[in-house]
Parts: C-alpha cells; structure tokens; sequence
C-alpha cells in the first residue's frame, strides 16, 4: 500500500509544480524586480462604486509594475485620485478634487508630477445610483472638467512634463469655455460627437440599450426599427444617428488599427476589435498617429459620414512631443476595466492572460485590456520613467 501510495504522489508532482510551483516562482521574481518612483496624479470623477472602473486599469499596471509614489509608497486605487469618493449612502458620497487647492498648490503639483492621467470627468449622476431614474438621462451629482483641472493641465503642459487624457474628459457636462481653452492648450477638436458598439440594436433582444437613446431616436426617427450590430453615434446637440452593419460599414465591431512600424516605436496589435464608447476628434499636424478607427464603410456609410462631418477614420491614440514630456490622447474608454484582473503581484501574468484573452475576442472587455491598453499604458509609463 505505501508503495503504491509513492507512485501516486510521484505521479502527481508535475502537477503540483504547475499549480503551486510557477505561481511561487512568479510572484517571487516579481519581488525581486526593481521599483520605480513616479509622481503620478489622476483625475477621474466618474466613480460610482468600489470597483474604481475608470481608472482600475492603470493601477493595476502601476502595481504590477511596481511605480510608487516619490515618497516610496505604493498607488491604491481606492485614494490617490482627485474626483468623486462614492460612499454606498443615501447622499451618495462627496467630491475630493482640485477646487480645494489654491493655485499655488495646483502649481507646486505640477512641477513635482511626471504624469497627469486624466481618466474620466463625465461625473456620476442620480441614475448611476437609483436605476429606477434611467428612463431619461438624470440629474448630474458631480461631474465636469472645471478651471482647476484645467490649470493643473496647463502648468503640466508648460512645466514639460506628459499628460495623459481619455476619452469624455472634455464633452459634456465640460462647460464649452473650459473645453475651447483645453482644446487650444492640448492642440485637439472635438466633433461634438460620440459613438457606441451595440451587438445587437433590436431592444427586444439587448436590454443594454440605454431607453433614453431610444427615446432620443424615435423623438428624430419616428421608431426605433433597428436591428442586428450597429453603431449609434450621438452629438452633443442631442442629434443621433444609427449605423447598420453590412448597410453603413462592414467591419462588424469597430477595428483599433496601429502600423507595424510607427515614428514612436509602440509595440501594439496591429488590429484589436473596440466594442465601448469613443469620441472623434481631430488633431492638429504636430500629433503622430499611435493609432485609429476603422469602421470601414460602404459607400452609402461614407456619405452619411460626410454628411455628419466625420471623417473616414477617426484618431484612437494620439502623441505630441514637447521639449521634454508628450502629450497623449486616447478617443475612447480605455481604462476602463470591470471585473477581476486578477493579483499584480505575479510576474508575467500579463503574457499570460493575453495568451488567454485573445485579440479578436471582443465579448470580453478584458480580451481589450490585455492585448491593447496594458501594453499601450506599460510603454506610456515606460517613456515617462525615461524622461
């Protein structure tokens, strides 16, 4: 019996190496790997939750990683940004921002930062708590860009240093005075108009088809008689459009596409599917094209395009360099991220996850974390440290 007890747990040892051997090994190179201080602040004041989703992303980078803070401390999601602390109450919670700060300490801010990443202001509202309010848009709480962000971005921009914005960050409920002073300061132009993947547009089938853009269409449409994959592009007017696969465009979800070879050397896929909100911008002649949109569209699709001002491709990740740092800005909800990532903790969990996650999986919003904006983001902070 106890010889057949040592076969058994010879033939197990394999096994066990995989499961508890690797892991150990992981996580102890991951703890001999070397930490890099970074002077980072975050702005994102649309947190709704404890799951941090608008800037979950980066922080998983930052630990994984391992960027601290110039004081040796470690970035957590839930306390080192500027925006708004939720609080699961009936008042829902309060904003910790820059309105707080005197201009001299928004300055001071400034010039000890590496890296402004303004994720998210579009700000939470009373339907992202009482869902019962979700027939029509509802009542902002708290949101916005607002001349304190602003001056933070400016002095960051002239102190040389990188600034990182994401989409949302300057459409509504940003006022168009601070917005026209970003968009001169930042060398962009919004459109005016935002856009969304929806799998399928027949409500009957998709529950997640906000109502009030169903409203909103059929106010300008008469009826929502849509149906299959398709993009709603929205404009800050209140004017909305649908687009339907294999009528407007033939890409059925829209394609991130980036060149092999681009003047700044960021290593990407060279098409990863984008299924989430996005905004169209353009860009002044000093940005460099990280990469772009492609919803490839039919001939009647071009014309509507034409019509709405759109052009045929819209920018997804763009760069400028200044003196010393680079002015970044990514037209969509990239770091955006629900759901388990797992522990940071781990080396080489990322190459692992993208072997899982594959590129083209777009059902999954972490196949588009993996394989695009954990990449992209690792570079940023890459280049960053360097300068």
């Amino acid at each position: 019996m106890k010889e057949e007890s040592k076969i058994y747990v010879y033939r197990l040892w394999p096994l066990f190496l995989l499961i508890v051997g690797l892991p150990l090994l992981s996580f102890l190179v991951w703890l001999l790997m070397p930490v890099t201080e970074l002077g980072i602040v975050v702005i994102d004041k649309t947190v709704r939750d404890g799951s941090y989703q608008e800037h979950a992303g980066l922080f998983w980078t930052l630990e994984h990683q391992k960027y601290k803070k110039p004081s040796g401390d470690s970035y957590t999601a839930a306390m080192d940004y500027f925006g708004f602390f939720p609080s699961g109450k009936s008042d829902f919670g309060q904003s910790r921002d820059l309105k707080d700060k005197s201009a001299e300490e928004i300055r001071k801010m400034a010039t000890e930062a590496d890296l402004v990443y303004v994720a998210d202001t579009y700000g939470v509202y009373e339907g992202d708590f009482d869902k019962s309010a979700s027939v029509e848009r509802s009542a902002k709480i708290y949101g916005g860009m607002d001349a304190s962000d602003l001056l933070l971005i400016k002095t960051t921009v002239e102190e040389g240093r990188s600034v990182v914005v994401e989409f949302n960050s300057m459409a509504s409920p940003t006022t168009k005075q601070i917005r026209n002073e970003f968009e001169n300061l930042m060398g962009l132009k919004w459109t005016g108009w935002i856009g969304r993947y929806f799998d399928e547009l027949d409500t009957a089938l998709n529950s997640d088809i906000p109502t009030w853009m169903v409203r909103q269409y059929q106010r300008q449409h008469v009826s929502w008689n849509l149906s299959g994959p398709g993009l709603i592009f929205i404009k800050e007017s209140g004017e909305i459009e649908a687009f339907v696969y294999e009528t407007d465009y033939d890409n059925k979800v829209p394609l991130i596409r980036t060149q092999k070879v681009n003047k700044h050397g960021f290593r990407l896929p060279e098409v990863v599917p984008y299924p989430d909100w996005f905004d169209v911008v353009m860009i002044e002649r000093d940005y460099e094209v990280i990469s772009y949109y492609d919803i490839n569209p039919t001939s009647e699709g071009l014309k509507r395009l034409r019509s709405l001002g759109l052009p045929r491709f819209f920018p997804a990740a763009v760069v400028r360099k200044s003196e010393k740092g680079r002015h970044y800005y990514f037209s969509g909800d990239f770091s955006d991220m629900d759901g388990s990532f797992g522990s940071p903790r781990f080396f080489g969990l990322p190459t692992l996850w993208r072997g899982l996650y594959v590129a083209s999986d777009y059902s999954d919003r972490q196949s588009f974390y993996w394989n695009y904006y954990y990449p992209l983001i690792s570079q940023v902070l890459e280049k960053v440290g360097e300068e």
